[in-house]
């Protein structure tokens, strides 16, 4: 049963819903960037930032203070490719950092339409290999919400596709792996989602692509072959119209043998792990149990 805080942060989202459906690109951003501050100053200084320079895009490592991170995250933001800058990128990253005591590097790869696909691709596989340069693959994880979930399982095929070193695992909530928005979504998800339609995701992905099929395996990871993957940890809502992505894309991971731990919690909706409820801190305690099992493993 949902937590009273996280009624209310949703009955909160659904009086805002109709505004934000309003905003622009240039809005959606102004507006993640102000709610990746407010997260920032919420960690005061537990939490240090050491920005790292490329040459496309912005990034920071996100450190935890007082602590040697011996393991890392590549985190890659949400936004529908189109929205997301190293603020917000810093927020969620750095409450990883502290959360997960890892080095997070934070990134803000570029964003459509004004660079479409490959670019956030290019950007994501240069953080990484910058990565590399510090970190062995068995001590790196990759992590993403929404776009950035599906870019993390981009990386992970070009990955292999190049023969680069795999992550040691994938973490990835509401992951947005099939950017063809051909299969029918359920009704009742379309009614209940407060934050995504069909009509705004298909006009994102369509930016995004460009001129690349929306099923190339790069941009819908989906219809990759995803065998050889590293273990998947992915959560998803019932009231959001990316379960059923998250869903199939689980199903086939494991398929195709790669395991894949699902998540699906009642009553939440899409990236509701971001939102500092309870629910959202039952699932960051499950990511820092799937991470500790993995550097075991390892």
């Amino acid at each position: 049963m949902p937590s009273f805080l996280s009624n209310l942060v949703k009955g909160q989202i659904t009086l805002m819903n109709p505004l934000l459906q309003r905003l622009d690109v240039k809005k959606s951003r102004d507006l993640q960037e102000g709610l990746g501050r407010l997260q920032q100053r919420a960690m005061g200084e537990r939490v240090r930032f050491e920005d790292v320079p490329f040459e496309h895009f912005e990034a920071s490592w996100a450190l935890p203070n007082k602590i040697t991170a011996t393991h890392a995250l590549l985190y890659l933001h949400g936004g529908a490719y189109t929205a997301g800058e190293i603020d917000y990128s810093r927020g969620f990253g750095g409450a990883m950092a502290e959360q997960t005591e890892r080095a997070v590097l934070c990134t803000a790869y570029r964003l459509a339409p004004d660079h479409p696909f490959p670019a956030a691709l290019e950007d994501a596989a240069a953080a990484y290999h910058k990565m590399l340069e510090s970190f062995p693959p068995k001590n790196i994880a990759f992590l993403g919400e929404s776009a950035g979930g599906g870019l993390c399982y981009a990386l992970a095929l070009k990955c292999k596709q190049e023969n680069w070193p795999l992550p040691s695992s994938i973490i990835t909530v509401s992951p947005w792996c099939d950017l063809t928005m051909e299969r029918e979504r359920a009704e009742d998800l379309k009614c209940r989602d407060m934050l995504l339609s069909c009509e705004g995701l298909s006009f994102s992905a369509q930016r995004y692509a460009g001129d690349t099929p929306l099923s190339d395996p790069l941009v819908s990871p989906l219809f990759g072959d995803l065998t050889g993957l590293p273990p998947s940890l992915m959560f998803a809502g019932t009231d959001e119209i990316l379960r059923d992505d998250a869903i199939l894309m689980a199903e086939k991971l494991n398929a195709q043998g790669s395991p894949c731990v699902l998540e699906v919690a009642e009553g939440m909706w899409h990236a509701y792990v971001l939102y500092g409820m309870p629910e959202s801190k039952e699932a960051i305690s499950q990511i820092k149990g799937f991470l500790m099992r993995d550097a075991i493993d390892a």
